[in-house]
């Protein structure tokens, strides 16, 4: 599998909207992220057999949350694009795992707010036990973990999850089977 590297990958174009998910105009990925302006994403965690939820790292040279833990896959919703398109994209661009909707189940639509860096996030739950051939461009590492030790982790060090994870995970964590006490 071969991944772009960014300097062959153009600037995202992403649609703006308003505190409704209403799409009201479009606008550069670097515009949006320097002021702040509402858009969308998508979330997908992964478990495996044993209930484990896989988790990526990030890689260093990510301009937002460098080096963290954070969900299986994520990303922007490309301008036009719905947030169910985006969710099968990303899975295939981060992990290299083809999945389709029928095997995602979308879990929790997050309003856009600070936790989340001004993004209205669609979460999604599928099962995939690996193999992942991970892009080296967005990830440096990635496992499973059960969602216990997520919990313990997270308590203990939370910089070094993700801040949108953190806030992601604790809305969605009971959703998980062995997650659930």
């Amino acid at each position: 599998m071969t991944f772009p590297t960014p300097q062959q990958k153009p600037e995202d174009i992403f649609d703006l909207v308003d505190e409704n998910d209403a799409v009201i105009g479009r606008e550069r990925r670097s515009v949006i992220h320097r002021e702040g302006l509402r858009h969308r994403a998508v979330h997908l965690l992964l478990y495996n057999g044993k209930g484990e939820v896989f988790l990526q790292r990030r890689s260093p040279a990510k301009d937002m949350n460098p080096d963290c833990w954070d969900s299986s896959c994520s990303g922007h919703v490309d301008s036009g694009e719905t947030y169910d398109v985006a969710a099968v994209r990303e899975l295939v661009e981060e992990l290299g795992v083809v999945m389709t909707l029928a095997t995602l189940l979308p879990i929790e639509k997050i309003e856009a707010n600070p936790g989340t860096a001004n993004e209205f996030v669609q979460v999604y739950r599928g099962r995939h036990d690996g193999p992942f051939v991970l892009c080296p461009e967005e990830i440096t590492d990635g496992r499973f973990f059960p969602p216990a030790e997520i919990d313990a982790r997270i308590e203990a060090a939370p910089r070094e999850f993700s801040p949108a994870f953190r806030h992601i995970w604790g809305r969605v964590r009971d959703r998980f089977p062995s997650a659930q006490a």
